[in-house]
């Protein structure tokens, strides 16, 4: 019997998922849905909605080994939002808080981005796209890239 997937949902912990939430919403135009508070005022669980897809957060449960970037020394995740005008997204995001990794450049693959780090942690690359490449030309000129 088959098990079908139904949608795929990025989740991530945070320091202080209050003031990351905030972050989300006012640079990235994200809308909050919802959010389970504790008595103590941490988050349990949030999701955001940026564009059409969900983002939960939590803020850090290091008792139940759920922690943030900063906890673990960093992420091997990279979120990636396509939006109208990457220069003026990373702009944003960097004036709040967020560090720039690299500036937005114009790439082989036919978007132009750059990426953050948001100041939890989080590696962002925020792109959009600058001509239509197809998957072959794409290749090729990947494999220029090594000659």
């Amino acid at each position: 019997m088959a098990n079908t997937v139904h949608e795929l949902f990025a989740y991530i912990c945070v320091s202080d998922a209050g003031a990351a939430l905030r972050f989300y919403c006012d640079v990235f135009g994200a809308k909050e849905l919802f959010r389970l508070t504790e008595p103590t005022g941490r988050i349990g669980h949030a999701e955001l909605q940026l564009g059409g897809t969900t983002l939960m957060i939590s803020d850090e449960f290091p008792e139940y080994g759920i922690r943030g970037p900063h906890l673990v020394g960093g992420t091997p995740v990279t979120l990636h939002l396509h939006v109208d005008n990457a220069d003026a997204m990373i702009e944003k995001a960097v004036a709040a808080g967020a560090r720039l990794e690299r500036p937005p450049s114009d790439a082989f693959y036919g978007e132009r981005g750059g990426s953050v780090f948001d100041p939890w942690g989080h590696r962002w690359l925020i792109g959009h796209s600058i001509e239509k490449v197809t998957p072959e030309e794409m290749q090729r000129r990947y494999d220029a890239m090594f000659k």
